[in-house]
């Protein structure tokens, strides 16, 4: 083999073992890089774990919240329309109660009355 292919060779395999010698660093540095990637990635899970559990809560907040508030106006609701059943129950009691008193006293005068007239009609015979 001519001397000037034999250092071209000796050359070509310098420079492989230089890049190859580089390999373990740059293993190391992409094995470190990994490595934070990870730790990164957990600490963005957990952050976004507890994102979610305080969404999660003030949700529950919100919506006890609204409930309270849906009951309460549920509760004024039923206590005006039961108000108003109540007033209006009372006004038609009174005024059936008091058609009914008038009927009484209308039949308790015309059995006034009756009572009266043969009363009347008694003493005439007694006369004559």
């Amino acid at each position: 083999m001519p001397p000037q292919a034999l250092v071209g060779r000796v050359e070509s395999l310098e420079s492989r073992v230089t890049v190859l010698e580089q390999l373990p660093g740059k293993l190391d540095a992409l094995a470190l890089q990994i490595s934070q990637m990870r730790e990164e990635i957990r600490a963005e899970f957990s952050a976004v774990h507890t994102e979610i559990r305080a969404g999660d809560e003030e949700t529950r907040r919100v919506l006890r919240d609204e409930i309270r508030a849906g009951d309460e106006e549920t509760r004024r609701v039923l206590r005006d329309e039961i108000r108003a059943g109540d007033e209006e129950t009372r006004r038609v009691l009174r005024d059936e109660i008091r058609a009914g008193d008038e009927e009484s006293r209308h039949q308790a005068r015309a059995l006034h009355e009756d009572v009266i007239s043969r009363i009347a009609l008694m003493q005439e015979g007694r006369r004559s």
